[in-house]
């Protein structure tokens, strides 16, 4: 991506599929949202060179040099904005900012659902403990609502009032997700119909994104909610397919089974009579070994249930794209939706 300005998308795109898609995509979002990520890390160590504890100090660095890459945050700003006709530089503070307050809310999460590992890395809580991540949570999101307000300078009032308000709604619809997920927690019959709704209010904050960039580009109303939808999609997507990630991983799909809330393929498979027969006795242990989580992947694979949940997927896609009918910038937001399931 050197060399490249922002906005313009390899025309070798238009031939990528698979993993090659997921890997261009990814390079974009890193170009797009590298600036937003060193400015975070930067406002980060200041804080930390003021912290007496050095436990403190450790936990902050690892989390935002060591764990927490957010390119995606900005990128989506950038790109949101620039689509609709604004200048994607405009986003760089407020997406500075929601890595910020995305990282706090990851923080919080891990604490919530006892992760102390996610995709292969040591999570703050399960490297320093419960009362450290919190601590750590609470001042990065600290930190990332000082840095909204300061956004002032390059936002007008108005735009930045908006704003305000997007991200103070969507965290009242993820708190509200993460208080539904806890009421189902360990639930061996949970519905997917309930599953999905849960799913798309924790998508909130990827909605807020995309309304966030179209006020900075000071879209119209219409295209202001075809891409607030859109990213509504994009966030599911998203979260489905860690769904389909946490499968391929022995400790996260037993954390799944543990802890949290059973991932789609499961509730899937448990909707199956044979496969329930097999699976509910597993799943009903008290302790769940990697053997175990081998054996239900197997078995979910086997009987093809992973094509009913990517037919899920395929639908979200050609429903987020048929939003981007009317916007005349759309290739990129296309491909970005491509790429969370790519054939």
């Amino acid at each position: 991506m050197k060399g490249r300005r922002h906005g313009q998308t390899d025309m070798n795109s238009e031939r990528l599929s698979g993993d090659r898609l997921s890997c261009y995509i990814q390079s974009v979002f890193d170009d797009r949202g590298r600036e937003a990520l060193d400015l975070a890390r930067q406002a980060i160590l200041e804080e930390e060179k003021r912290l007496e504890s050095e436990k403190a100090r450790d936990a902050l660095h690892y989390f935002m040099n060591s764990y927490w890459n957010d390119t995606t945050r900005p990128a989506l700003l950038s790109i949101a904005c620039e689509a609709l006709g604004g200048d994607p530089k405009t986003t760089v503070q407020i997406g500075t900012a929601l890595i910020l307050i995305g990282g706090a809310v990851d923080i919080h999460d891990d604490i919530i659902d006892r992760s102390r590992t996610k995709l292969g890395r040591t999570t703050v809580y399960g490297k320093y403990g419960m009362e450290m991540a919190l601590l750590v949570g609470d001042a990065i999101l600290l930190k990332g609502f000082t840095l909204l307000q300061k956004a002032y300078r390059d936002v007008q009032p108005e735009v930045l009032d908006t704003i305000y308000g997007l991200i103070k709604d969507s965290f009242y619809e993820l708190g509200e997700a993460e208080a539904l997920e806890i009421d189902v927690r360990g639930e061996k019959t949970l519905e997917i119909d309930e599953y999905l709704a849960i799913v798309k209010k924790k998508a909130a904050d990827f909605e807020a994104y995309m309304r966030v960039g179209a006020a900075l580009a000071n879209a119209s109303e219409d295209e202001t909610e075809a891409l607030g939808k859109y990213g509504r999609k994009l966030g599911m997507l998203i979260i489905l397919g860690d769904d389909n990630s946490d499968m391929l991983d022995p400790s996260e799909l037993i954390n799944r089974i543990e802890k949290e809330v059973l991932p789609l393929p499961v509730l899937h498979a448990l909707e199956e009579p044979d496969l329930k027969r097999k699976l509910t006795p597993i799943l009903l242990k008290k302790k769940i070994s990697k053997k175990d989580a081998e054996t239900i992947l197997d078995m979910i694979y086997n009987a093809g249930i992973f094509d009913i949940v990517g037919n899920t997927l395929k639908s979200l896609i050609s429903e987020g794209k048929l939003l981007l009918a009317n916007l005349k910038n759309r290739k990129l937001l296309s491909l970005i939706l491509e790429s969370t399931y790519p054939e």
